[in-house]
């Protein structure tokens, strides 16, 4: 079964990220970088769709809520390099396209959506869906819930929500001066109690070594799962330095995902205890990814819902057996956002858990009338 054709869809979709400024303010002593909204940015979503000469049609979007785009160079490339190769080899055609980046400069995981549509045609052809192909871990997968953290009141009312909703999980992405930040964590304990597990995403806190070195002993007293993004991903002696200072998991490499590479080199050295990953590089390469992670006795948890709104990363939270959790964000804006350009099953968490269809493939149902009504451009 030969790749045939490969085409991709433009579609509009309202914007998932915002436009900011910048300014700079002190604060508990030193200088902050704090963003204000400027409005939505304008966004495009590609999906990217690879037939078979058996007809089989493999379907993907590009990305997830982030990367949507696949640039017309890339797709030339593609469709140059794989037009004509075996569908189900996909390991053969992984590494044609690694090697192919080099020479054409194209960024690490550039055909991530390409991996993932091989992965839909596999499951079609079999009619199994991929968890299955790959061998379900579980049947389900316990998921973690983003709390609303720009107001420690407001934080913890949603904390309330999201335990009525049935999640034992939830992440915060409290943003303020390390000390406050401190007391945040310990209130947000004190109001959830200790069955629930916690984890503080740093990403915005621009902490020193010194600061998330002290707020990572305080997530040791209050018992939080993992301490995620302490500081940049780059900071790579830092990041050693805090990993061996600490006893709570440092979780990082979220800026550094998309490159197997790195991801790998830094869990050897020290510069992570958890490896940050998305689907979106790939199928193939976060399973070889999460072999790596196994062998070196560790995880990989996965970022947001990877592809196809949610489905591709239901998947694979059920299908690899060393990661966790599903990350869950409650406004919409990465599952149920697919209803807009028709697709009619994107995977919401019930009870604080999600599940993956039962499909061939992804499993994704689509609305192909509203799904042509949407697009505004074929490649």
């Amino acid at each position: 079964m030969k790749i045939e054709a490969i085409h991709l869809s433009v579609l509009d979709l309202p914007g998932r990220s915002s436009l900011f400024s910048l300014t700079r303010s002190r604060e508990d002593g030193r200088f902050y970088w704090r963003s204000q909204t400027q409005g939505p940015a304008e966004t495009e979503i590609h999906v990217l769709h690879v037939r078979t000469t058996e007809g089989i049609e493999g379907i993907c979007t590009v990305g997830d809520a982030r990367y949507s785009t696949l640039r017309p160079i890339e797709l030339e490339h593609m469709r140059a390099l794989a037009v004509g190769h075996d569908a189900l080899d996909r390991r053969g055609l992984r590494e044609l396209l690694h090697h192919a980046a080099r020479s054409a400069f194209l960024a690490p995981g550039w055909f991530g959506a390409l991996d993932n549509c091989l992965w839909d045609i596999h499951g079609k052809a079999e009619g199994r869906p991929v968890h299955e192909l790959i061998g379900t871990a579980r049947p389900y997968c316990e998921a973690y819930y983003n709390i609303r953290s720009g107001d420690l009141d407001a934080a913890l009312v949603d904390a309330e929500y999201a335990m009525g909703e049935g999640f034992a999980a939830l992440k915060d992405h409290f943003a303020q001066p390390w000390r406050r930040n401190c007391d945040w964590l310990r209130r947000l304990r004190q109001t959830v109690g200790g069955a629930i597990a916690l984890m503080h995403d740093a990403a915005g806190c621009q902490y020193t070594l010194d600061e998330a070195l002290a707020v990572g002993k305080v997530l040791e007293e209050t018992d939080f799962l993992w301490f995620e993004e302490p500081l940049p991903d780059r900071s790579l002696v830092e990041l050693q330095a805090l990993c061996k200072s600490l006893s709570i998991p440092v979780l990082a490499l979220e800026t550094l995902m998309h490159d197997m590479d790195l991801c790998r080199a830094w869990l050897q050295v020290g510069a992570t205890d958890l490896v940050r990953a998305n689907a979106r590089v790939g199928a193939t390469d976060l399973l070889d990814l999460a072999e790596f992670a196994a062998r070196h006795n560790t995880s990989v948890e996965l970022n947001g819902p990877g592809g196809l709104f949610g489905l591709v990363h239901a998947h694979m939270v059920c299908a690899i057996p060393n990661t966790s959790r599903y990350e869950y964000f409650p406004d919409g804006s990465r599952d149920e956002l697919g209803r807009e350009i028709g697709l009619l099953n994107p995977p919401v968490p019930a009870n604080g858990v999600i599940m993956p269809p039962s499909g061939p493939g992804w499993g994704a149902e689509w609305d192909w009338q509203r799904f042509r009504a949407k697009t505004t451009a074929t490649l």
